[in-house]
């Protein structure tokens, strides 16, 4: 017969409320006491439901976190940050994939309502709207982490992408670079990438040649082929700017594939500041993100929702720093002796 709280509490010879506190970390209890029921936990081998647990409280202390490829470290260094700051405040986190799908995007949402989630963080590109119209309708809370969705009023936690992009831009118009390109995605934040791109031109009086500007999608395959273009170019570039670390990778592949040195020949910087940055060769230039302080805001938005005490919602947005590495340097005009491409 399976073991339950009925059993541990009567062993203990304390009420079930008392053991329910302990499964859930709830409450004074005293330490004597707690490590005396968790031993009879760990006796009796019972493993508590926490699903009934969270029907019992009308609370489960986990939270949903959506995000749309875990396999780019941006998002793998997010989640891991917004998992730190949830464990400190007494909640765990279900962790989904979603590849940009639509229909992934439902299953999942889904799914956390099954599991009785408190509160739903989405990152990034998220796109059934339709899906976060009913979240909104079903009063769940919701808080969004790395873009922007001006159109609802929710919590949010993002970047100054403009801002970073046109610093990217200008660090490498600064350098002497007259002929820089980028590659970015088809989301929001590489759009205003983009965008401060095109201002630092303006504001430096050169003209932007739109055959330099790429984007679509965020793989290193696409970001390849994109680089090839450029390269390909009778006036080819002299510096790429990537939207990320994953297409930053691409660019630096091809431009090593031939023979390009970089950053003599070919200047490249990134954005995000992710592991990547620090384990190329050369070591990558970057925009770095605030991982700690954007994860832990997106957190502590969500969970005072859920505890009914948030205010107004709120949108925070954090400013990229410039981190110089080795894939940047002064284009000297009469250094260029690349091979012929």
């Amino acid at each position: 017969m399976k073991v339950t709280i009925y059993d541990v509490a009567k062993k203990a010879g304390v009420s079930t409320a008392t053991v329910s506190k302990v499964i859930n970390s709830r409450g004074k209890i005293s330490e004597k006491t707690k490590e005396k029921i968790v031993q009879i936990m760990k006796d009796l081998n019972y493993e508590p439901n926490m699903s009934a647990a969270a029907l019992t409280v009308k609370k489960s202390y986990t939270i949903g976190l959506t995000m749309p490829n875990l396999a780019n470290p941006f998002f793998a260094e997010i989640a891991r940050k917004i998992e730190d700051r949830a464990h400190e405040v007494g909640y765990n986190v279900f962790v989904c994939n979603t590849d940009n799908n639509k229909e992934k995007e439902a299953e999942y949402v889904s799914l956390l309502r099954r599991h009785s989630v408190d509160g739903i963080i989405i990152a990034s590109a998220f796109k059934n709207t339709s899906i976060l119209n009913q979240l909104f309708e079903w009063k769940v809370p919701v808080a969004l982490i790395a873009q922007d969705i001006s159109s609802v009023s929710v919590n949010t936690v993002t970047v100054n992408d403009l801002k970073g992009g046109y610093q990217a831009t200008n660090y490498l118009l600064g350098l002497n670079h007259t002929k820089v390109a980028i590659i970015g995605e088809d989301l929001r934040s590489s759009i205003d990438r983009i965008k401060g791109y095109r201002l630092a031109h303006e504001d430096a009086g050169i003209a932007c040649n739109e055959t330099f500007i790429r984007y679509g999608h965020s793989n290193i395959e696409w970001a390849r082929e994109q680089t090839r273009v450029l390269l390909d170019l009778k006036e080819r570039p002299t510096a790429i700017f990537a939207c990320n670390e994953l297409l930053a990778m691409g660019v630096m592949q091809v431009a090593q594939e031939r023979n390009i040195r970089i950053p003599e020949e070919l200047s490249i910087i990134g954005f995000d500041n992710t592991i990547l940055a620090t384990g190329s060769v050369p070591t990558l230039t970057t925009m770095a993100q605030p991982f700690d302080e954007m994860g832990k805001q997106v957190v502590d938005l969500l969970v005072q929702e859920i505890k009914g005490s948030a205010s107004p919602t709120k949108t925070y947005m954090f400013d990229p720093e410039l981190i110089i590495r080795n894939s940047t340097c002064e284009w000297m005009e009469k250094s260029d002796k690349r091979l012929d491409l």
